[in-house]
């Protein structure tokens, strides 16, 4: 039964920093196409920059907001790695 619990918290230790390192990966790959896509439409239509940009930073708030679930579910989780 201890060989589990130590198996169980050795897969913890791996696998949740793993875990937020594909998550900011994910992100990093999202932010990066959405701020190319708003780069390329401002370039095409420089007049409606301004909606552009709005409409850009929320999105990124959105994408960026999977980092951050990800990191706190690291941290709650992280006091049972022992």
């Amino acid at each position: 039964m201890e060989s589990l619990a130590t198996n169980s918290q050795s897969m913890l230790a791996i696998f949740l920093p793993l875990s937020l390192g594909i998550a900011a990966f994910g992100s990093a790959l999202g932010l990066g196409k959405a701020v190319a896509s708003a780069m390329e439409a401002t370039a095409r239509q420089p007049e409606a920059s301004g909606k552009i940009l709005v409409n850009m930073l929320l999105g990124c708030a959105l994408i960026e907001a999977l980092t951050i679930y990800a990191f706190v579910i690291v941290l709650l989780n992280i006091n049972k790695v022992g």
